[in-house]
């Protein structure tokens, strides 16, 4: 039966199927191979990966085939030989190959950048094709890499032509019910798959790398474009909603707080001595992991300029990101939110006129501006910063945000800039917009809440030449160069009269990876905060844990503002402060306290862990419900707000 098939005019189809299936088994083998170093695999696991990798493998080669499938079907036995059949025959299988070949190409560089398959992230970057494109062209040797495709399609078809699989599809030899037959049953088992096969199966092991080497990268593309958003209520564990609300009120209440009604979050924060209104410019640095500074074990020196200033100021040591993306980053910056599934809500419709702590500076009598070295329009930064009061300073091409906002745009001009590459300007050419802005703020009489996100620790890791003992093109590089401009941009702000009064804060948006042997790996999301020119000046260690979202309510009482807040995170140097930190992917939702680790998952899944941080190791454990509790209070609140309107001004 299948050498007739294979002499049929499915021996393309066949053929193209086994070329898919062999390529995708190099593909799964060479990412096992890089990652053996980094997790531990078993022979059982090992095994696993591979049976669930092909079961997935001939899914998606069948669904990439699914158009040429009906074509099949459809074609008269009478044109099989005919000039078209073959024209539509090579030209098809060219552009399938072409696809195929590109696609693991593309898996290549993601596992590279976030040691995963495809995901959330790659869809979004499908979105913005111009900083991606180029971004791609200058990590890369793109000419070659292309030709190299081009030349694999060729070669896979002209190998195929040799084994004449080409002569055998245009011949004449498949009765109409052997086409039928052979056609619905491809078809039924193509259609069958999304409905039987979710992503999420090849997600049983504890070993994440298991998990994603078991899965197949188209597949795992289309899986995440359908599940950019997951209903918290219709995935994830329940607690009853008035119980929900009261647990979390218990866990924010703190002595200078009270609520202002019997439900939501909203409370009245009552500041103790003088209140200081200075002027706040918080730097936001792409990919800022904890270990790049010596503070935190490193020994290469990147960041020797950011490790004094930490020594003369305030550090946070055990502050944890809520995510791996930078618009997570932001969202944990502005709102003081927990992550909720899905995509941030940077990314999300009706996040307009919310209660951020923009807001609170706004009611303080201050301005507001978003300083971005890059394009705003990528990842919805301008419209979502724009339509929360915030005027926009950006790298900008598309000009377009709603007029409704109100929001004043200022693009940093060609004559400004020294050194550009695919994700925007440098960092010190950035630093300098921000100079200029909080100089016309001075000069009116306004005090400036700035809110800064640098581009430069960030593939393809190019800078200014001459500026650093280290060459561009790697990570290293890139972080001291960060450095560099920092301590660069701070030499020259204590140079303006407005210094003295000012406060800078330096913190990571998120980790400059978060892959690791677990899903939600802690260590990779272990970022420094420094605040530097706080009143009084005093260097002070801040060793609790604590989230992203901690830093402002923490700034705030350091200042000591009476202001009403909606916002999630603690003063952590308030008595009373139960160290916790939130923390999460785009399915998985972690809250750590102390050592007890919840994690909640699609299918009301909730997994419990006693983490070892000296290890940075999970271990399964039963927890008390009142930690379980707590964990389901955050999240399922956190989600109810946003969506129905409660985090609005």
């Amino acid at each position: 039966m299948h050498k007739r098939i294979l002499k049929s005019r499915y021996a393309v189809l066949f053929a193209y199927l086994i070329v898919f299936v062999s390529a995708s088994f190099l593909i799964r083998t060479a990412l096992l191979i890089s990652s053996l170093s980094k997790t531990d695999f078993t022979f059982l696991g090992i095994g696993k990966l591979y049976i669930l990798g092909l079961i997935y493998d001939i899914g998606t080669g069948l669904m990439i085939a699914f158009l040429y499938n009906i074509y099949l079907l459809i074609l008269p036995e009478k044109w099989l030989g005919s000039k078209a059949n073959k024209i539509i025959t090579y030209g098809g299988l060219f552009l399938i190959l072409l696809i195929t070949f590109f696609s693991f190409f593309a898996e290549i560089t993601f596992w590279q950048e976030f040691e995963s398959r495809f995901n959330f992230i790659a869809v979004d970057y499908l979105i913005y094709t111009y900083e991606v494109v180029n971004n791609i062209n200058e990590s890369y040797p793109l000419p070659l890499l292309i030709g190299g495709v081009l030349l694999m399609v060729i070669l896979v078809i002209w190998v195929l032509n040799k084994m004449k699989v080409f002569q055998s599809a245009f011949q004449p030899q498949s009765p109409t019910y052997s086409r039928f037959l052979i056609s619905g049953v491809l078809l039924v088992i193509t259609i069958s798959y999304p409905f039987l096969l979710s992503n999420s199966y090849a997600e049983s092991s504890r070993n994440r790398y298991q998990n994603e080497l078991s899965k197949a990268g188209i597949y795992s593309f289309f899986s995440a474009f359908k599940n950019n958003e997951l209903n918290y209520y219709d995935f994830y564990s329940l607690l009853p909603k008035d119980q929900a609300y009261q647990l979390i009120r218990e866990e924010l209440e703190q002595p200078n707080s009270t609520y202002v009604s019997t439900s939501g979050i909203r409370r009245n924060i009552v500041g103790t001595g003088v209140a200081y209104k200075p002027n706040v410019i918080m730097i936001t640095v792409e990919s800022l992991s904890a270990d790049f500074l010596a503070h935190f074990g490193n020994t290469e020196q990147l960041m020797p300029k950011l490790d004094s200033i930490a020594d003369h100021n305030l550090l946070f040591t055990n502050m944890y990101a809520t995510g791996s993306r930078t618009v997570r980053g932001m969202e944990a910056l502005t709102l003081s939110i927990p992550p909720t599934p899905g995509s941030s809500i940077v990314r999300r419709p009706d996040n307009q006129n919310l209660s951020t702590v923009g807001y609170i500076f706004q009611k303080a009598g201050y301005s507001r501006t978003f300083f971005y070295g890059g394009d705003g329009y990528f990842d919805n930064m301008n419209e979502y910063f724009g339509s929360n009061g915030f005027d926009i300073t950006d790298r900008g091409r598309n000009l377009k945000i709603d007029d409704s906002y109100k929001t004043k745009r200022t693009i940093i001009a060609d004559a400004q800039v020294h050194f550009e590459n695919a994700w925007g300007i440098s960092d010190g050419d950035l630093f300098d917009a921000v100079l200029r802005g909080a100089d016309m703020e001075f000069k009116a009489g306004r005090p400036f809440y700035n809110f800064v996100m640098t581009t430069s620790n960030h593939r393809p890791f190019t800078f200014p030449e001459g500026k650093i003992d280290r060459k561009e093109g790697n990570r290293e590089g890139a972080v001291k160069y960060t450095d560099y401009a920092i301590h660069h941009f701070l030499e020259q702000l204590k140079t303006r009269p407005w210094y003295k009064n000012t406060v800078v804060i330096i913190v990571a948006d998120h980790c400059a990876s978060s892959a690791g042997k677990n899903e939600i790996d802690i260590s990779k999301y272990h970022i420094p905060c420094i605040v530097i020119n706080l009143p009084g000046n005093k260097p002070k260690v801040i060793d609790q844990l604590c989230s992203q979202i901690d830093l402002y309510p923490t700034l705030f009482g350091l200042l000591g503002w009476n202001y009403q807040s909606s916002l999630y995170g603690k003063d952590v140097l308030e008595p009373g402060y139960e160290p916790r930190a939130v923390l999460g992917t785009y399915q998985k939702l972690a809250y750590l306290k102390k050592d007890s680790l919840v994690i909640l998952g699609p299918q009301q899944k909730v997994e419990t862990f006693i983490y070892n941080k000296q290890n940075n190791e999970q271990k399964p454990n039963p927890l008390s419900p009142g930690v379980i509790n707590a964990a389901k209070s955050n999240y399922q609140t956190a989600y109810d707000l946003f969506k129905n309107g409660g985090l609005h001004q």
